[in-house]
């Protein structure tokens, strides 16, 4: 049993274990050669987080979606360095929007150079991602373009928050899909996509993979609330200083609406009351981590993981497939 990627993901079988260390190798090299400019100073603001490190956590799912058709097949690589750009390009975004101060255990890039140097670096990794798309055919700029299109409208969709008498936790997973889902379904596409593999495979791992993908969120959030800046490689409640709705803030709200007990309306009030002060910020941390509305958001990130565990259920079975479903743990062990 060799760890590898992730979250300390298992792999139980050499010849997968060699093709995904392999690829992960070969997405590296693809992600430094895409992020290199003439301009040094472009190369150092692109690498910041290039060289930070992370999970890889979508190229990991193209190398294992690739298993059920040709791993070896040359679209394979060039799509992980796809979706990874694409991932990058957005957290240099979020991070502006989020006033954020720390990304994957290091000053953010808005922190270290300004907002305008961050978002037009963003902009830099989008276009990369797109000349490297190019050369994987019209329908991978197709399927990449609509994913982009449903990550920018989620993201549209939780800045202008929910309308009318929508229900917010509702409103709030439809982002979620749009947000994260799409790229993380995309990334099961392409990796399925590029090696040959049966279209309806392609179908069971996009579906697989867009689960997976919010329940993956929905763990951010739990550990927005639970973690500290060790394990998240962000500045603990990032989120809820920003006042971005979260999903145990969004139980936290409906559950002082439905039953208006005076600790669940006062932790509301505290919170709408802005949590710019450190000591406010520090007490709001402290009463949303033991209050029932994690375990509920623990609860949603659970249910999300076993759906995305169930669309697996006509694969064959074998090593990608385990792999898969360990995945699934993996997401659901990192909101505790």
């Amino acid at each position: 049993m060799t760890v590898v990627g992730p979250f300390g993901l298992s792999v139980r079988d050499q010849a997968l274990e060699a093709d995904v260390q392999t690829g992960l190798a070969a997405v590296e090299a693809g992600l430094l050669d895409a992020t290199k400019s003439e301009i040094p100073f472009i190369t150092e603001a692109a690498q910041h987080l290039v060289l930070a490190g992370g999970k890889r956590f979508r190229p990991l799912l193209v190398m294992l979606a690739a298993q059920f058709g040709d791993p070896h097949a040359p679209g394979v690589v060039p799509s992980a360095v796809v979706v990874e750009l694409t991932h990058l390009a957005t957290l240099y975004h979020d991070d502006v929007m989020d006033e954020a101060d720390v990304r994957r255990g290091v000053p953010s890039a808005n922190t270290r150079w300004g907002n305008s140097i961050a978002v037009l670096t963003g902009d830099f990794l989008f276009a990369r991602a797109s000349h490297t798309l190019a050369d994987l055919g019209p329908e991978a700029v197709r399927i990449q373009s609509e994913a982009f299109e449903r990550l920018v409208t989620g993201q549209i969709l939780e800045t202008a928050g929910p309308q009318g008498d929508r229900d917010p936790v509702d409103h709030y997973l439809d982002v979620l899909g749009g947000k994260t889902g799409s790229l993380v379904a995309v990334s099961c596409r392409f990796g399925a996509m590029m090696s040959g593999a049966d279209e309806s495979v392609v179908d069971i791992l996009t579906q697989y993979g867009e689960r997976l993908g919010v329940a993956f969120q929905l763990a951010d959030d739990v550990l927005d609330i639970a973690s500290d800046s060790h394990e998240s490689g962000k500045t603990p409640g990032t989120d809820l200083r920003e006042g971005i709705p979260t999903l145990p803030v969004l139980h936290l709200r409906a559950a002082a609406a439905a039953h208006g007990r005076p600790e669940d309306v006062e932790l509301v009030e505290l919170i709408d009351g802005g949590l710019a002060d450190d000591a406010r910020h520090a007490e709001a941390l402290r009463r949303l981590r033991v209050h029932p509305a994690l375990e509920q958001a623990r609860r949603d990130t659970v249910r999300y993981a076993e759906e995305a565990r169930a669309m697996l259920a006509p694969l064959p079975e074998g090593y990608a497939k385990a792999a898969l479903e360990e995945l699934c743990d993996a997401v659901v062990h990192r909101a505790g």
